[in-house]
């Protein structure tokens, strides 16, 4: 299994343009963060979870040439704002997308693209195949995917294991019993969006933390707002086990 972080940053706590903080004047590239998604690939297939704004450009940027389908986390904007641009896969691929997502993900996008689902169809828009997901395993490529509920305020959100490897954003309290679910993965991306509390996001303490209690082999950072620091600065800090995930990081489990 390859993943490809695509983007790792947040519209939480974004600056203005003209904010020139040590992380926004910052020539480290890996200061540079795109909105929260990642590509993974297996069984010879390609999935992407979350198309947010800079969907576009994160496939653009990491040369994606096929994509076999879409996981949605939740229906925030800054995680499925680049849906239309799927319309590029529908092209090369000759097929539509599939997309796996909530109910309340599917009623989102219904309200924001209302055009793909009108009933007469304008050419060249998005074509989709609608998969709806519950808290409980399901089969994608003949692998499965373990949706793991998370509350991001009182929202819930979906993380997603696929094998070892374990993907959660947006996320500021886990239950027991989701819990159980990470145990014994080896990969946890978890975010941390700053250091100070917020309402509806891990803080790194309480990303730490969680870590430190699951003891996966390798921790990654993630969903983080320019808040946090430099991303040299902030490796200073961190465990062993443990670093900041930055746009363009390729693993391999």
């Amino acid at each position: 299994m390859k993943i490809t972080f695509l983007g790792t940053g947040t519209s939480q706590g974004i600056p203005v343009i003209a904010c020139r903080c040590d992380v926004c004047s910052s020539s480290n590239p890996k200061d540079n963060r795109l909105r929260c998604s990642v590509l993974v690939e297996f069984n010879g297939k390609t999935i992407v979870i979350d198309t947010g704004p800079d969907f576009r450009q994160q496939m653009l940027k990491n040369k994606v040439r096929r994509l076999d389908a879409v996981l949605f986390t939740h229906e925030h904007k800054d995680h499925v704002a680049g849906l239309d641009d799927i319309r590029a896969f529908n092209f090369v691929m000759k097929q539509n997308m599939d997309i796996y997502l909530t109910d309340a993900v599917e009623q989102a996008i219904r309200r924001e693209f209302s055009y793909i689902f009108a009933d007469t169809k304008y050419p060249g828009i998005p074509l989709i195949n609608l998969h709806r997901i519950t808290n409980h395993p399901f089969d994608l490529f003949n692998q499965t995917i373990l949706p793991i509920e998370v509350m991001h305020y009182q929202m819930p959100v979906f993380g997603y294991r696929i094998g070892d490897f374990t993907y959660i954003t947006d996320a500021k309290s886990i239950s027991e019993i989701e819990l159980k679910k990470l145990e014994g993965t080896k990969i946890l991306v978890i975010n941390a969006l700053r250091r100070e509390t917020h309402v509806s996001h891990f803080t790194l303490n309480e990303a730490l933390e969680l870590i430190d209690r699951i003891k996966p082999q390798k921790g990654f950072l993630t969903h983080l707002s320019h808040q946090m620091g430099k991303h040299e600065d902030v490796m200073k800090e961190l465990p062993s086990n443990v670093e900041i995930a930055y746009d363009g990081l390729i693993i391999e489990i």
